[in-house]
This record gives structure tokens, sequence and C-alpha cells, in this order.
């Protein structure tokens, strides 16, 4: 697999030490931090988590101090599904029920005999589909409702208004399989 590997101040010697044997089974691209040298995780977490949803990177492993804030940036990129980790059975239920592709770990809550359990354990774990594949779906639907600009998201109805503003305002006028036309549009477009 391609992982992604970022950490903060916080996170850097707990993420050099996973780049360390991780980089001897998968592929790694690590987007930093290269010191310990206070920094701001989401200058780090986000990239990460971006190459994920970009889809370079299969999985993306992150390292803050408590895990929670790197979990917060990942989660607000459309695809991304981040779950903080502090256990080996958290691990494996964020993958196998959830189908995550972020891990966030919190270096100063876990040590690192425990963190390379609870990542051997999450980058070994299948998603087992069937009703969780039914929930995940219904996150995936929520999220095309609310992190995507209002821009982005399929119409339930275009009017001519509608019409009108994406052609003279610059307005997206995104169609999905529900959206419905007003007659007033559809007499207009089917003119010949």
């Amino acid at each position: 697999m391609k992982i992604a590997l970022a950490s903060d101040h916080a996170g850097f010697a707990l993420k050099e030490h996973l780049r360390g044997w991780i980089g001897k089974e998968h592929d790694v691209t690590d987007f930093g931090t290269r010191s310990d040298a206070s920094c701001d995780f989401p200058d780090f977490a986000h990239p990460a988590a971006m190459a994920v949803a970009e889809h370079t990177c299969d999985r993306a492993v992150i390292v803050d101090g408590a895990g929670y804030p790197s979990g917060i940036v990942a989660n607000k990129i459309h695809g991304v599904y981040a779950a903080v980790c502090h256990d080996t059975a958290a691990a494996r239920l964020s993958r196998e029920h959830s189908d995550t592709n972020v891990l966030c770990l919190g270096a100063m809550v876990i040590g690192q005999l425990l963190a390379d359990e609870i990542v051997k354990v999450w980058l070994a774990t299948a998603f087992a589909g069937g009703r969780y594949a039914t929930r995940v779906e219904k996150v995936k639907a929520l999220e095309s409702q609310h992190l995507l600009p209002r821009w982005q998201r399929p119409r339930d109805v275009i009017t001519l208004a509608d019409l009108r503003a994406g052609l003279l305002d610059g307005e997206g006028l995104v169609v999905g399989p529900a959206t419905r036309v007003t007659a007033s549009v559809r007499d207009l477009v089917s003119r010949p």
C-alpha cells in the first residue's frame, strides 16, 4: 500500500519511529514535520489527508499530541474517513465496520509499542462490508449533502431563474439523478 505519514512537533518522534518499520512493508510518503520544533498540526495533517482523498495514497497515519486535532482536520475533507485510535480494538473496528482510511494517533496518550500494534492491526484489517457497507453508504450520502459547497451539490429543481444565474453570474448548476427541471426550462432547452 501507499501510506501517507504526517505529524506535528508533538508527534514527530513517534512518526519517525513508525516510518522506520512501515517503510519496510509499504511505500511511504512523509508529509512532515521534519523536526520537533513547534508547528501547527493542520499544516501537515491536511496534505496527508488530501493525498488519500486524491488517491495518491491508499491510507494515512497522522500523529499529533492527542490524536483528535488531526482527526478533526482530516474529517473535513471529502472522501476521508479518519479514526482516532488509542487501542487495537478501536483500530480493528474502525477498519472492519467503518472502512476508515486515515488513522490518527496521540503520541502523548500512547507509547511506541502500543502505537506499533495499533498501526499493524489497522493496516491489516479489511472492511467487513455487508450490513456495514449500508451504514458507510449512509455516511457518504450525508457527506455529499453537507461537506460539499452549495454550488457543488446537485440541485433539487432547476428553474429559469437558476438557469439565468448559472449563465450570467457563473453559479453552478449541478444535476443529479433526482434533479427535476421545471416545464419552462424544459421548453426553453427543447426549442430547435
